[in-house]
């Protein structure tokens, strides 16, 4: 059990490094969480490519910030360290279809290794003009649907972009979200602001209203309250304060902006 193990799945005889089984499972469960994934998601993930070679004793342990993975009876527990996450959720879907594809039997444990490395290695995403686009149509739409003027959409489209670019470039400047955040909150109403007092816009509560909404953490108080729905309550507790913290840095953002003018 130290090193191979022979395992029996659908019929085949085959020799499944447990070791190798521990690093594919740990990669999955690595790109699910760092990529806005749900705790049970990413255990129930992992256990299931353990059962799909045949390990049924695989037990896991996810946090928001760490994975711990043990196979029972073997010498092999690994933890990884989460220093980052995000939301990336064709990276999700690619690890869920992949481990589909081992459950039935269509893939081998090296193939799902080498899948699961291209998928983490893969910056496949949206550029950054795009993000900054969608940002600022979105804000748009959300002035309209908190019934904002038509005269305010296009403070809350420039309002909307600057606030995407400003993540962006305050993110690159510093790791801590909560600057990048905050930065940007008050950038968002540095324009409201402006634009109402040169006649551009006229309510400025929803022109930073609808521009704020693209920085507002919807896929963590989801995944928060998933978390504690399902009994994950460290891991539904930790991602509440996080999402939390974020609403704090934006409406201080915005308070600050406007305690400026």
């Amino acid at each position: 059990m130290n090193g191979l193990r022979k395992v029996n799945q659908n019929g085949r005889n085959t020799t499944a490094n447990v070791h190798e089984l521990t690093a594919v499972c740990m990669l999955a469960g690595k790109i699910l969480l760092e990529n806005g994934a749900e705790t049970y998601r990413v255990e129930d993930t992992m256990n299931r490519l353990a059962r799909s070679f045949s390990v049924y004793e695989a037990q896991s342990f996810v946090t928001p910030t760490g994975i711990i993975f043990a196979i029972e009876g073997c010498d092999v527990t690994q933890v990884v360290r989460i220093t980052h996450r995000g939301t990336n959720l064709r990276k999700v879907t690619e690890v869920n279809s992949l481990s589909r594809l081992a459950a039935g039997g269509k893939t081998d444990l090296e193939s799902t290794h080498e899948q699961l490395k291209r998928i983490d290695r893969s910056t496949r995403g949206y550029k950054e003009w795009l993000q900054i686009l969608a940002a600022a149509i979105a804000s748009s739409c959300f002035l309209l649907m908190f019934l904002g003027k038509w005269n305010d959409l296009l403070p809350a489209f420039i309002a909307g972009g600057a606030g995407q670019a400003g993540v962006i470039y305050f993110h690159r400047l510093t790791r801590v979200k909560f600057f990048s955040e905050f930065m940007s909150s008050i950038l968002i109403g540095l324009i409201a602001w402006a634009s109402v007092k040169a006649g551009i816009g006229m309510e400025i509560n929803k022109i930073i209203i609808g521009a704020v909404m693209p920085l507002v953490p919807g896929v963590p108080i989801t995944n928060a309250v998933r978390d504690v729905m399902a009994g994950d309550l460290v891991s539904g507790l930790s991602k509440s304060a996080e999402a939390g913290l974020t609403a704090f840095a934006i409406g201080t953002g915005v308070a600050f902006a406007l305690a400026l003018n």
